[in-house]
């Protein structure tokens, strides 16, 4: 058999009623797209609500190639990795266990490739699957973005939706296991790999084209503050590790300090549901550094 010009890469846990409408979208846009060789990687995360059996049904329905595959231990990063092994496409498309895809997603995948062929890494845009979800979680803008080679690429585009090339991924390596859902640091997993392939030279992208839907169903400030705090806490973690490595750090980490130290002297930029966001932020993100630095150089 040919290789797939597209993997799709899902990895799921415990989400078995919500994985139903991902795999669905799948199904549709591989359909929609019959000149797009495609393949799926499916990577069961330890589920104990009978996902294995859905996958392993919806698998064997499918007119293209799907990859089942299992990692018990827990962790976004461990499963994305044991995902990415079974991987055979030339471009690697990531989403979530909570997402749909866009029917035209495919093509307009490609597009955004061929629109920036430079480029190794290309997140695309992030819709609200559902009107009382909270706005979290979401990439809205309606324009092509390049992040800048030295900056710090928190936020600029996120896993829901990200796609790069397998040139660009045997570059880079995997994903820091100790980062992510379901690891010692809970998020930044992405941001970690944004920000290893901006220094190996990969130009990192934003295209609106090609679209999900989050279903991320937070409708609760709280449930709000504490995806935040874990964002912070995990940008903290990725401070420490590239610290002494890596300038680009040494400068995201002062500019962080500036921003809450002028919130702090009473310059309030509030988040629509944080008030001096920076210092929130700040707060979090040091208790992520002190607790690399402390102990994060281990794998959990």
């Amino acid at each position: 058999m040919s290789e797939p010009h597209v993997t799709l890469m899902v990895c799921t846990r415990d989400r078995r009623e919500r994985l139903a409408e991902t795999l669905a979208s799948v199904s549709r846009a591989v359909a929609a797209a019959p000149g797009i060789a495609a393949d799926a990687v499916l990577v069961d995360n330890g589920s104990t609500d009978g996902t294995p059996a859905l996958l392993a049904d919806w698998a064997a329905r499918q007119p293209f190639p799907v990859a089942l595959v299992s990692e018990p231990r827990p962790g976004l990063a461990r499963a994305r990795n044991a995902g990415l092994a079974r991987a055979r496409g030339r471009l690697i498309a990531l989403t979530d266990d909570d997402c749909t895809l866009a029917t035209d997603y495919l093509p307009q995948l490609l597009a955004a490739f061929a629109a920036g062929p430079h480029a190794g890494v290309i997140g695309g845009r992030v819709l609200a699957g559902d009107p009382d979800d909270l706005p979290i979680t979401l990439k809205l803008e309606d324009h092509p973005m390049e992040a800048p080679p030295r900056g710090f690429p928190g936020g600029f585009v996120i896993g829901a939706n990200l796609a790069f090339t397998a040139r660009a991924l045997a570059a880079v390596g995997p994903f820091d296991e100790r980062f992510g859902a379901g690891a010692r640091f809970r998020s930044a997993e992405d941001t970690d790999f944004l920000f290893r392939a901006l220094g190996r030279g990969i130009a990192v992208r934003y295209d609106p084209r090609f679209v999900v839907w989050h279903h991320h169903g937070r409708r609760r400030f709280d449930e709000a503050r504490r995806l935040l705090a874990g964002y912070a806490h995990g940008d903290g973690a990725l401070y420490a590790k590239h610290l002494f490595r890596d300038r680009r750090a040494a400068a995201a980490l002062w500019a962080d300090l500036r921003l809450a130290a002028t919130q702090g002297a009473g310059v309030d930029t509030p988040h629509p549901d944080i008030r001096r966001f920076a210092l929130f932020r700040l707060r979090h993100g040091l208790a992520g550094f002190l607790a690399y630095a402390l102990r994060g150089r281990a794998v959990a």
